[in-house]
C-alpha cells in the first residue's frame, strides 16, 4: 500500500507508511466501538418505569477525502462509520484514487459484504450527487475551506449531518527559553515534510523577542540548505514533488507574492530540479523572514514547502497572532516554562494544541478537528465524536405494570 501510495502521490515511502499507520490506528480504535455505542440506563424513575437509550446507525453515510492523505483520512472516516453499523460511500480525490480502491478490494477479500464499503470516483458531479441523494444521511469532508463551507451548507440544506474540515495556517510559538536546536529541527520536519502538503503543517514560526528570532532564522536557514528533495522511492529524500503542475505553479505564485510584499527571502525553492526528473513538480524549501500579519503569505494557506517567520515582541502578541487568524486548526508552543504552556493551552483560540510537539495530531482515542474557518459542524473526526456523528440516539421509556390491566390515564407521567 505504501509503495502504491508513493508512486501515485509522490510522498516518500516512510511518509506513506505513516499515512497508512495513522489510518490503521483509527481502525484499531473503531474495533472497540461497541463500548462507545452503549447507551444509558435509569431504573425506577417512576413506579415501575425505566428509561434507557440506544445508539443506532444512520444508514448510508459518505466521506469526501483529499489527495494529501489518500489512506489515512478515508480510514479515519470509514472505520467508525462501519463499526457503528452504517454502509459507507467514499469519494476519494481524483488525483490519487488507487489506494482507496485497493483498500476496498482488501475489505472484500477480508469478508466485508459487497455494498457496505463503496468507492465512487469523480469530481464535483460526484460530490453533488451525494449531497442531493436523500438516501445519504451524513457527509464528512476534508479539503479547502471554500469547498468545506459549500459542502456543509448544501448538506445542511438537504437535511444531512455534515462534518467538514477546511484550510489551516498553523503557528508555532517559540518562547525565549526554548531549546532552539530542538525547535529548528521540529520546524524543518513540520514545515517541509510531505512538501508542505499537510493540513497540520507548521507554516508560521512566531519567535518571541528579537534575539530569539535572529537565532532561530539562522538555524533554520542552515538546516534548509541541507534538505534533499527527490523522487518518492528515493530512500535518501526528505520530501518529494508536489502533487501536480497546478499545485507547483500556485506555490511559486505565493513565493513571488511574498517577495513583492516585502518579506525577506532567506531561501528560494523555485528553480529546483531533480536529475532525471527535470519536468517533475519539485520545489525546494522556501523560507521567509520579517513576514507581517497583513501579508497574504501570512494570511492565506499556501500548501507547499514554504515556512514564514513572523516576529513577535511579547508572549501576548504571539498568542494574539495565533488566536486572531481566521484559521484555527492546529498550533504549537515550544517553551520550558509550565505556567506559560498552561496559560497558552487554556487561552489560545485554536482546536488542537501541541506543547513542545510540532504537529499536534491526537491519537485515535481523542477527537481531531479545528476551529473557526478550519471546521464546519459540531462533531470532529475519530475519537468519541466519530461514533456520535455516525449514530442517532433513541430513548425508550418503559413500564411493566403488575396485575390486571389499568385504566386510561390522562396525566403526564411524573417521578412520584
Amino acid at each position: 500500500l505504501a509503495e502504491l501510495l508513493s508512486r501515485e502521490h509522490g510522498k516518500t515511502v516512510p511518509d506513506a507508511i505513516g499515512d497508512i499507520q495513522r489510518g490503521v490506528e483509527v481502525i484499531e480504535f473503531a474495533v472497540g466501538g461497541p463500548h462507545l455505542l452503549k447507551g444509558e440506563y435509569s431504573t425506577g424513575v417512576g413506579t415501575g418505569v425505566d428509561v434507557y437509550s440506544m445508539r443506532q446507525p444512520l444508514g448510508v453515510v459518505a466521506g469526501i477525502t483529499p489527495f494529501n492523505f489518500p489512506a489515512m483520512i478515508p480510514l479515519w472516516k470509514a472505520g467508525p462509520a462501519l463499526a457503528a453499523g452504517n454502509s459507507f460511500i467514499l469519494k476519494p480525490s481524483e488525483r490519487d484514487p488507487s489506494v482507496p480502491l485497493r483498500i476496498a478490494e482488501l475489505l472484500l477479500e477480508a469478508g466485508l459484504p459487497p455494498g457496505v464499503f463503496n468507492v465512487v470516483n469523480g469530481d464535483k458531479e460526484a460530490v453533488d450527487a451525494l449531497l442531493h441523494d436523500e438516501r445519504v444521511r451524513a457527509i464528512g469532508f476534508v479539503g479547502s475551506t471554500p469547498i468545506a463551507q459549500y459542502i456543509y451548507e448544501t448538506a445542511a440544506a438537504n437535511g444531512k449531518r455534515a462534518q467538514c474540515f477546511g484550510g489551516a495556517k498553523n503557528h508555532m510559538i517559540v518562547m525565549p527559553d526554548a531549546d532552539l536546536d530542538q525547535v529548528a529541527d521540529a520546524l524543518i520536519g513540520a514545515g517541509y515534510g510531505s512538501a508542505g502538503e499537510r493540513c497540520m503543517a507548521i507554516s508560521v514560526a512566531v519567535p518571541v523577542g528579537a534575539a530569539t528570532a535572529d537565532a532561530l532564522a539562522a538555524k533554520l536557514a542552515e538546516r534548509v540548505a541541507d534538505l534533499k528533495i527527490g523522487p518518492a522511492l528515493d530512500a535518501t529524500a526528505d520530501y518529494g514533488p508536489l502533487v501536480s503542475a497546478e499545485a507547483k505553479a500556485r506555490v511559486e505564485h505565493y513565493i513571488q507574492l511574498g517577495v513583492d510584499e516585502g518579506a525577506t527571502l532567506l531561501a528560494d525553492g523555485r528553480g529546483h530540479t531533480v536529475a532525471g526528473y527535470e519536468n517533475g513538480y519539485y520545489l525546494g524549501p522556501t523560507l521567509f523572514d520579517n513576514v507581517t500579519a497583513e501579508m497574504k503569505i501570512y494570511l492565506e494557506e499556501i500548501f507547499g514547502p514554504v515556512l514564514v517567520i513572523t516576529r513577535a515582541e511579547t508572549y501576548e502578541e504571539a498568542l494574539a497572532l495565533a488566536s486572531d487568524h481566521e484559521y484555527g486548526n492546529g498550533v504549537a508552543i515550544f517553551t520550558r516554562d509550565g505556567d506559560t504552556a498552561r496559560d497558552f493551552t487554556a487561552r489560545v483560540n485554536v482546536g488542537m494544541v501541541g506543547v513542545n510537539v510540532p504537529i499536534p495530531v491526537p491519537i485515535a482515542y481523542h477527537t481531531f478537528g479545528g476551529w473557526k474557518r478550519s471546521g464546519f459542524g459540531d462533531l470532529n473526526q475519530h475519537g468519541p465524536d466519530a461514533f456520535r456523528f455516525y449514530t442517532k440516539t433513541k430513548t425508550v421509556t418503559s413500564r411493566w405494570p403488575s396485575g390486571t390491566k389499568e385504566g386510561a390515564s390522562f396525566v403526564i407521567p411524573t417521578m412520584d
